[in-house]
C-alpha cells in the first residue's frame, strides 16, 4: 500500500526514537566495545528472589492475578514505603505495574486532558517527553544547570509556571545527572505546588541509590500525599530490570481512575514476577545494600577518572550515573560520543539525548564492574588526550 505512512498516527510519527537505544544498537554492531551506555545493573538478580520465581511456576502459579497485582505484595510495598514515611492503603492506593515505565504512562494519561502543561526539569529521562506527548500534554522544559549540581529548585520552576500547568516530572536521584534532593529542596517545591495547584509525577526508582543521606520523598511532605502520583519498582535496586515489574503509589481518587487503564490495557503484571519482588522485599535487604556499597565504590573511581582526564564532573550522589561536562574538547555532545565509540570503543550516551540542558555532557553508567570501568577510563583519557592536542 502506497502512502502507508502519512496514514498513520500524525503523533507518533513525530516521536524521536530513543537515542539512548540507537548508541546502543551501534555499539552491538563493533567489536571489543566497552559499554557504558544502557542504565542496566550489572548484577545477576539474587538466587533466592529467582528461585522463588521458579518454585512459583512448580506450584502452578502461571494464573492472573487481581488487576492492582497480588495484595499480599501490594501490603509488602506498603510496609516498606513506611520506610519514607509514606503511609498508603494495600488495597485502594498501590497498584502493580509492568515496570516503572507503565506506571509513568498510567500517571499521565489519568492526569491530563489535552494541553494541559507538564513541567519536565532537565536533563530527563528520555520517556517523560514522548509519554506526555502520548496523552496529549504539553512537554515544558525546566532547565537546571551543573554548578547547581543540577538540583532542582523552586527559581528553575516559578517562570515556567503556566495557567495550563498540570504537573510536574520529578526524577530524584535523577537520570542520567545522578543528582538528589535535600529535604530543603525537596520542601520548597512541595509548597509551590501547593501554592500554585499542581500535581507531581515523583519517580523513585533509584530512592534505594542514594550516597549523600536519606532519600525524601516528596510525597511525604503536608498536603502533597494528596497531589502526589509516586512511581517506583525493583530493576535498580534488585537487580531485576528484565523482570518488568513496578509499582505506584497515589491518592485513592486518582488510583481508582488509574487502575482503569490497567484493566483495559495490561490487566495485570506477570505472577512469577510479582512472586520474585514479594521475595525481593522481604528477603533481599542484604544484597540490595551489598550492590549499593558496590555502586559507591565505582561511583568515586569513575568520577575521581574523569577529574584526573580533564573532565569537569560534578558528584553524583544518586543513581549509578556520571555525568561529565565534555566541554573542553570543543566537541558537542553527539560527537563526542561517536568519536568515542569509532575511535575509543567505548560507549556512551549524548547529554543532548536528555534536552537541551543536557547539551554539553555526557552519561556514563557505572553498574559494570571495576576492570571494565578502569579500562573505560585509559581509552577515554587516550581519546580527550588526542581532541586536545589537536586544539593546540
Amino acid at each position: 500500500m502506497s502512502g502507508i505512512s502519512e496514514r498513520l498516527s500524525k503523533t507518533v510519527r513525530g516521536l524521536p526514537p530513543s537515542g539512548i537505544r540507537r548508541f546502543f544498537d551501534l555499539a552491538n554492531q563493533m567489536q571489543d566495545v566497552i559499554s557504558l551506555g544502557v542504565g542496566e545493573p550489572d548484577f545477576v538478580t539474587p538466587w533466592h528472589v529467582r528461585e522463588a520465581s521458579v518454585y512459583a511456576l512448580e506450584r502452578g502459579y502461571t494464573s492472573y492475578t487481581a488487576n492492582s497485582g497480588m495484595l499480599e505484595l501490594r501490603r509488602e510495598i506498603s510496609r516498606y514505603l513506611q520506610k519514607f514515611d509514606l503511609d498508603y492503603d494495600p488495597e485502594t492506593e498501590i497498584l502493580v505495574t509492568v515496570g516503572g515505565s507503565e506506571a509513568i504512562d498510567l500517571a499521565l494519561r489519568t492526569l491530563l486532558e489535552p494541553g494541559d502543561e507538564v513541567l519536565i526539569p532537565e536533563p530527563t529521562y528520555v520517556s517523560y517527553k514522548p509519554c506526555t506527548v502520548l496523552a496529549g500534554g504539553v512537554p515544558i522544559d525546566v532547565p537546571t544547570v551543573g554548578k547547581d549540581d543540577f538540583r532542582l529548585t523552586v527559581n528553575n520552576l516559578v517562570p515556567r509556571i503556566g495557567h495550563r500547568t498540570k504537573a510536574l516530572i520529578m526524577s530524584f536521584p535523577n537520570n542520567p545527572t545522578g543528582a538528589v534532593m535535600g529535604e530543603d529542596d525537596v520542601r520548597g517545591i512541595a509548597k509551590l505546588a501547593n501554592e500554585r495547584d499542581f500535581f507531581v509525577v515523583s519517580d523513585e526508582i533509584y530512592a534505594e541509590l542514594s550516597y549523600a543521606g536519606r532519600h525524601h520523598s516528596i510525597a511525604a511532605q503536608p498536603g502533597m500525599k494528596e497531589r502526589t502520583v509516586l512511581i517506583s519498582g525493583f530493576s535498580k535496586a534488585y537487580a531485576m530490570t528484565g523482570w518488568r515489574v513496578g509499582y505506584v503509589a497515589g491518592p485513592r481518587d486518582v488510583m481508582q481512575e488509574l487502575l482503569k487503564i490497567h484493566q483495559y490495557t495490561i490487566l495485570c503484571a506477570p505472577i512469577m514476577g510479582q512472586m520474585a519482588a514479594l521475595e525481593a522485599l522481604q528477603n533481599g535487604a542484604a544484597e540490595r545494600d551489598r550492590m549499593v556499597e558496590s555502586y559507591n565504590q565505582r561511583r568515586r573511581l569513575i568520577v575521581g577518572g574523569l577529574r584526573r582526564i580533564g573532565l569537569e564532573c560534578h558528584e553524583p550522589n544518586g543513581a549509578f550515573y556520571a555525568f561529565p561536562s565534555i566541554q573542553a574538547t570543543g566537541l558537542n555532545s553527539e560527537e563526542f560520543a561517536e568519536g568515542l565509540l569509532k575511535e575509543g570503543r567505548v560507549a556512551v550516551v549524548p547529554g543532548r539525548v536528555f534536552g537541551g540542558s543536557g547539551e554539553g555532557y555526557i552519561r556514563a553508567s557505572y553498574a559494570t564492574s571495576v576492570e571494565q570501568i578502569e579500562r573505560a577510563l585509559e581509552r577515554i583519557d587516550r581519546f580527550v588526550n588526542a581532541r586536545m592536542l589537536q586544539r593546540v
